[in-house]
């Protein structure tokens, strides 16, 4: 979350839903007002998983990450999607909570916050999954990044370097291979980045503890022991 976290990475018009506004799609015959133009290729790929009879199947409680405890976020604090079928995964978004990981954990479940990370990584290396994969997360504060990223939140303080434990280090960096491994993202420092990194951010998270050398070997060895 960042330092910055008391203020909501919310739905803002960063986060807010597309909407086809007065056009509309042709479905089981019913009248489509297209406008002036055809919905773009890209538009209808992000919404032909709306339609009925098309939505993901979808088991409670399952968790994307083996090992994982799964406690739902806020719906206030994700969006529903089916990616990367309409969104393309393609980043790593790591965050820090400022504060602990049963605060982020109830935080994430507050519908007033307007934000949520995917995972959140306990000291121990314990993992809680919050949102699904294919959804998206209001983690980034950039909606683009949200659509197309991954946001995993680590337990702690960014001016506390003792925050990032060797069990975090190895939990989440297994967690971010697993990630990188579904869906053929590369395994380096342009699409493995901290949230201070996102366009448009106003965090500083990881911060200058942060140890990307070793985290970034961590996952390369975890990669290539999946392999």
């Amino acid at each position: 979350m960042g330092e910055k976290k008391a203020k909501p990475r919310g739905r803002g018009a960063g986060d807010a839903d597309r909407r086809v506004g007065r056009r509309a799609l042709l479905v089981g015959g019913a009248a489509a007002a297209l406008g002036t133009a055809a919905l773009a290729r890209e538009e209808l790929g992000h919404l032909w998983w709306r339609l009925p009879g098309v939505d993901k199947p979808r088991v409670a409680g399952a968790v994307d990450f083996r090992g994982a405890q799964w406690v739902a976020a806020s719906p206030a604090n994700w969006r529903r999607a089916d990616r990367p079928a309409d969104y393309a995964i393609d980043r790593v978004v790591v965050h820090v909570t400022q504060g602990s990981f049963r605060s982020a954990v109830k935080v994430f479940q507050d519908p007033g916050h307007g934000a949520a990370a995917h995972y959140v990584v306990r000291r121990d290396g314990h993992i809680t999954q919050m949102i699904r994969e294919l959804d998206v997360a209001f983690h980034a504060g950039n909606r683009e990044y949200n659509e197309r990223s991954v946001g995993i939140e680590h337990e702690g303080f960014v001016e506390r370097a003792s925050s990032f434990t060797d069990a975090m280090y190895a939990a989440s960096a297994r967690l971010t291979a697993g990630i990188c491994g579904r869906y053929g993202i590369p395994v380096d420092r342009k699409h493995i980045i901290g949230h201070v990194e996102v366009p448009g951010t106003d965090h500083t998270d990881p911060g200058p503890h942060w140890d990307w050398d070793r985290y970034i070997r961590l996952v390369r060895q975890a990669r290539t022991a999946k392999a």
